[in-house]
């Protein structure tokens, strides 16, 4: 095995020292090989080609394989489902399994839990239940007008 050492001279020491591409990258235990350590072309009974043994394939075994610990994930989904009446219901799914279905909330609670969850959440779903609490309002009016009606009628058939 023979060792490439680089030495630096004053005048590239302030320039980043770039090896070749061809030339492989030495450790600083590989830097410290003699040349006495170098097999002579003299009484070498073994080949060349088994100095340099080839990496193996695949992932490495034993004390080198990675000891990360591996998390298992869980995918639940919650489907929020709301009408411009201001209903809304919500349905819980694990995997493909299905949790809760149809169950109805109130919309202060799908408010508080959007606030709870992001704001770019709570943002849209207030705007919903905003939109739904002003046409609610609308046909109160509406019924209360028409309450107010039918109890004038009534009144004129009583008198």
């Amino acid at each position: 095995m023979t060792v490439d050492v680089l030495t630096h001279d004053e005048e590239t020491a302030s320039a980043p020292a770039e090896a070749p591409a061809s030339t492989p990258e030495v450790s600083a235990d590989e830097a410290t090989v003699t040349e006495s350590a170098s097999p002579s072309s003299e009484g070498s009974t073994e080949p060349a080609a088994e100095e340099a043994p080839k990496p193996k394939r695949g992932r490495p075994k034993g004390a080198t394989a990675s000891t990360a610990k591996k998390t298992r994930t869980v995918e639940l989904i919650l489907t929020v489902t709301g009408t411009a009446d201001g209903e809304w219901q919500a349905e819980l799914k694990n995997g493909s399994k299905w949790v809760a279905k149809g169950l109805e909330i109130p919309a202060a609670a799908v408010s508080r839990a959007a606030k709870e969850l992001h704001a770019d959440l709570s943002g849209p779903i207030d705007e919903v239940i905003n939109q739904a609490r002003e046409a609610q309002a609308a046909k109160v009016a509406a019924l209360e007008a028409e309450l107010e009606k039918a109890k004038q009628a009534l009144a004129e058939l009583d008198a």
